[in-house]
């Protein structure tokens, strides 16, 4: 079959695209760098010119940009934007009165678009360019984008020459035989994640896990400055045949696999591969992806899932908070009422970890946080604030590690538990912590003997 003319005879504007949208409709973007930023202007620039299209709901997460169509006049009373997860620009328009946030777990998000949601009008997605087979790679976002195609009545694609190919896996593209229209975008380069140097706190915290890592473990790393610093010191250290298996694939694992540390070697499953769900970070771990054999993407429902994660034997997950109370509670989506994330894959990560055989789960996080107006708080709460939402509960946690300590909670009381949580608190809050732990009445006097 010649593609070349499938794919001609599909081949449109951007503005001429758009138009398959409708009042009423549901249209959703791709995850994070899956955005289309020239149809997504394109629709924008369509509905600031014609105010009778409205009452459209958008699904996305991540997003890179603030999308055009949230910028349109009254987008309060004719859009909803519902965000999978969200990053800063999401969290920035949560006060709009129309950008919410979808709870789920995100090993589930396939599974929800087949058998929940079951119908999107139109689906938008940013994908590489279509190969000799007439296929398009989702690239660094393989996640749900299957299943989101699987439902969706339109589908148009932008293509960006930019976007890597991701070999391997399955579930990682898309066919020309599917696909109703397609526009060549402006080929922007795809946006990067750039994290900023360790500071002190992530180098001590990163300098405590290491130590419990052994050769031939299996890494799931979260997004943040800890993370990244654990996955440098892995690379100094004299760790090997390591191997991956990670919701977000981030810049801390090229750094690895260049200092030879990552192998696969003892992968129980994708044995000699890298697995991810998607990827975010530099134009260095772009041209890593880009056609490397060793990499493989596939649904969040794979990667992420309990079973999978458990039978990788000596699996680490490192992963970071906002608050943790004097329980075991850990708060990683919201502080208060604010909304900050998105619960993730934390608590299918910290599950399978501990399942695995030599596995280990690290909750990481800073003793203390400073406010705008200067004010140092603990992270270490005696109780959640008010309206915080629970990511993984206490009886999950197992390791919780500040710059001032790492404490295995598994098997503990609850006397003994809020004495070691306590522990790794800033030395400053601690004497508040054991007055509160007593009014709770989860602090034994012998405690302090």
């Amino acid at each position: 079959m010649d593609y070349r003319a499938a794919y001609q005879s599909k081949l449109t504007t951007a503005q001429e695209a758009v138009k398959l949208v409708k009042t009423g409709d549901w249209v959703d973007y791709g995850f994070g760098t899956s955005h289309p930023p020239v149809l997504d202007q394109a629709l924008g620039e369509r509905m600031t010119a014609d105010e009778r299209l409205t009452d459209i709901h958008f699904r996305g997460a991540i997003a890179m940009f603030r999308p055009a169509v949230t910028q349109i006049p009254n987008a309060e009373e004719r859009i909803t934007w519902n965000a999978w997860h969200t990053g800063g620009i999401e969290r920035k328009l949560m006060d709009s009165g129309f950008v919410f946030y979808n709870p789920l777990r995100y090993s589930e998000l396939p599974r929800l678009y087949r058998e929940n949601i079951r119908h999107v009008d139109v689906a938008m997605l940013q994908v590489s360019p279509m190969d000799e087979h007439g296929w398009f790679s989702f690239g660094l976002n393989v996640s749900h984008l299957a299943a989101l195609c699987e439902v969706a009545d339109k589908i148009i694609l932008e293509v960006n020459r930019n976007m890597p190919v991701c070999l391997g896996g399955f579930e990682t593209g898309i066919h020309i035989d599917q696909v109703d229209c397609v526009i060549e975008g402006d080929n922007a380069p795809i946006p990067e994640l750039k994290n900023a140097a360790p500071s002190p706190v992530d180098l001590a915290v990163a300098r405590l896990v290491v130590p419990e890592i052994c050769d031939g473990a299996c890494l799931q790393l979260g997004i943040g400055g800890m993370p990244n610093a654990v996955g440098s010191l892995i690379a100094q250290s004299d760790l090997r045949d390591l191997g991956v298996h990670t919701e977000m694939y981030v810049d801390a694992f090229v750094e690895m696999a260049e200092a030879g540390k990552i192998t696969g070697r003892y992968k129980a499953l994708d044995k000699g591969r890298q697995a991810f769900a998607f990827a975010w970070g530099t134009q260095k771990l772009y041209d890593y992806i880009h056609r490397n054999p060793e990499i493989m993407g596939a649904p969040v429902s794979y990667v992420n899932d309990i079973g999978n994660i458990s039978a990788l034997d000596n699996f680490i997950s490192i992963n970071s908070a906002v608050n943790v109370d004097l329980f075991g509670q850990v708060a990683s989506e919201t502080a208060g009422t604010r909304h900050i994330s998105g619960a993730g894959g934390q608590l299918d990560f910290v599950m399978g970890a501990h399942l695995s055989r030599g596995g280990k789960s690290f909750i990481c996080i800073s003793s203390t946080i400073t406010g705008k107006d200067g004010t140092v708080k603990s992270r270490i709460v005696p109780t959640l604030p008010n309206g915080a939402v629970v990511t993984a509960t206490r009886s999950n946690l197992q390791y919780l590690v500040t710059e001032y300590g790492k404490v295995n909670l598994k098997g503990t009381s609850m006397w003994q538990r809020t004495q070691a949580i306590i522990s790794v608190a800033h030395p400053d809050f601690r004497e508040e912590l054991i007055a509160q732990a007593e009014r709770l009445h989860i602090w034994r006097r012998s405690n302090k003997r």
